[in-house]
């Protein structure tokens, strides 16, 4: 049976037959060693239509499905990109696919990606990292992953002159950046076998990634927007000195501090995008910290405003909050005025609401937003800070 994916790690999957890939849809078909290649007609993100026929000149041909949200897919593309590079005119063809369905796709899962798996998404991403092969979009239907059993990203399939598999399984044995941490390139040892007319040495491996994201599991994600939706929201008094504590931040978490206040229109029209970014982060040594500064005669109106958008504290970060001694990450700000909220913040506040700072470990303000944000160049910027790898 394939493993499920565990929340902020990798997973390897095993090899096995049809039969026991028992969290897969119907019409799974893991190709074996042997086997001719299927056909395709995918929109690649050229805006051309792509099939399996457009590549018969080439005596190789590596199908490789990659996606824009797994850090293993990331890892495996620093050296998967200059591996293409080094083939050119060597008779090998590379194309990318893209299996994931939106629809499959848990927010919890893009916390490693300023991007998601759609299309238009594939597009900035590609550009970003330099893609030097087509990339190909299979998110609508699923047919092609289906037909080659893509297990996860990164999946590679390595196919002769007739089309015929002679290696499946993961590009290298390395789910991080690191290349010190690579020890066997297994894809690459592959290609090069078949170029030099020998056996391939190791047919079949694990591929190891992020689990493809089948448009059958929607059922499961949207229960899981619904448990986030019954999730208990609180509201604490803070003071002066609370709030530097905070701002100190001794942990080894990033922190985003948010003012705000149910009065003000920027704060409300900005509080959802802010709430999406804490859950997409619900895996990441992230907090989303929210101070309300409206009277604390009107704490149950806050209190209801925060349970509206939801704003609860993540799974992921309960562990967290309970090693501080914390019980929230919202809370009313009770102290002595605006001043003293100030200095206890970050004395570089030129004033007015929102006003939201990031915090490195250590208490450093990193950066710093005066009024309303863009909260998509925000949530690019977390994702920049945290990194996009596993480590």
């Amino acid at each position: 049976m394939a493993f499920g994916l565990v929340a902020g790690g990798p997973f390897a999957v095993p090899a096995a037959d049809a039969g026991e890939y028992d969290n897969n849809p119907p019409g799974f078909h893991p190709l074996q060693i042997g086997d001719r290649a299927p056909d395709f007609s995918l929109l690649g993100i050229d805006g051309k239509t792509h099939t399996l026929a457009d590549y018969q000149d080439s005596p190789i041909l590596i199908v490789v499905f990659l996606s824009n949200h797994c850090p293993v897919s990331h890892a495996a593309e620093t050296r998967f990109i200059p591996f293409v590079a080094g083939l050119k005119g060597k008779g090998v063809a590379v194309v990318a696919i893209n299996p994931n369905s939106l629809e499959g796709l848990r927010i919890d899962e893009l916390g490693y990606s300023k991007y998601s798996d759609s299309y238009e998404d594939m597009k900035l991403y590609a550009k970003e990292r330099g893609f030097n092969f087509p990339y190909l979009y299979d998110g609508g239907t699923q047919a092609t992953a289906m037909a080659y059993g893509c297990l996860c990203t990164p999946d590679l399939f390595v196919f002769d002159g007739e089309r015929r598999l002679r290696y499946k399984g993961r590009f290298d044995d390395s789910q991080v950046a690191d290349p010190a941490s690579v020890h066997s390139t297994d894809g690459a040892n592959a290609v090069e076998a078949l170029l030099a007319g020998r056996p391939v040495p190791v047919e079949t491996t694990r591929p190891m990634g992020c689990s493809t994201k089948w448009l059958t599991k929607k059922g499961e994600v949207a229960e899981g927007n619904e448990a986030w939706r019954n999730m208990p929201v609180s509201l604490e008094p803070i003071d002066a000195a609370g709030i530097a504590a905070l701002a100190h931040n001794p942990t080894d978490r990033l922190r985003v501090i948010n003012l705000w206040a149910t009065w003000c229109v920027p704060c409300v029209e900005e509080f959802p995008g802010l709430v999406s970014i804490s859950r997409r982060l619900n895996s990441r040594d992230f907090d989303l910290i929210t101070v309300s500064v409206d009277e604390p005669k009107d704490a149950d109106k806050a209190l209801r405003f925060l349970e509206r958008e939801h704003a609860a504290v993540p799974p992921g970060a309960k562990a967290a909050l309970e090693k501080q001694g914390r019980k929230t990450n919202n809370y009313l700000y009770s102290g002595a005025g605006a001043d003293a909220l100030a200095q206890a913040l970050d004395p570089q506040w030129p004033g007015g609401y929102p006003y939201t700072v990031v915090i490195a470990p250590g208490g450093k303000v990193l950066y710093r937003y005066s009024g309303a944000l863009d909260v998509g160049q925000l949530q690019s910027r977390l994702i920049d800070t945290l990194g996009i790898y596993y480590k």
